[in-house]
């Protein structure tokens, strides 16, 4: 375990304000020695800290944001159905959404109807033939 980084993470007082000061997270591996996950807690086994800098830590890092974003993106898109069919059956009313929500899902519908338009223009060079 590295030294010189104080657990917890906190408030620390400074002269004339305050600053955090942030904690090593331990690094759980797997079998093949890559991160698979990170916490502020030491893990009930062999226990690793890496700086929050570490081109490792920096790597797991990016491809959970990456993962999320795109599970976002999925997520997105099921309210949107979900919406979309609670309109449909009459059991809500779009007009029964904030008006910022139906504005942002009016657009995306409308996205999505010219997307799906462009795609049935477009013809593989394989059914010209």
């Amino acid at each position: 375990m590295k030294k010189g980084i104080s657990r917890p993470a906190g408030l620390k007082s400074g002269p004339g304000r305050a600053e955090y000061t942030v904690a090593m997270p331990y690094v759980y591996r797997n079998s093949d020695g890559r991160i698979i996950g990170l916490s502020d807690d030491a893990p009930s086994d062999r226990g690793e800290e890496l700086d929050l800098s570490d081109p490792e830590v920096l790597e797991f890092l990016q491809k959970a944001k990456k993962e999320l974003s795109s599970s976002d993106s999925d997520t997105i898109r099921v309210i949107e159905d979900l919406v979309d069919v609670l309109i449909r059956k009459k059991l809500i009313l779009l007009t029964d959404l904030p008006v910022p929500a139906q504005q942002k899902l009016t657009e995306r519908q409308r996205m999505r109807n010219e997307l799906n338009i462009l795609d049935n223009l477009m013809v593989d060079e394989e059914d010209i033939l």
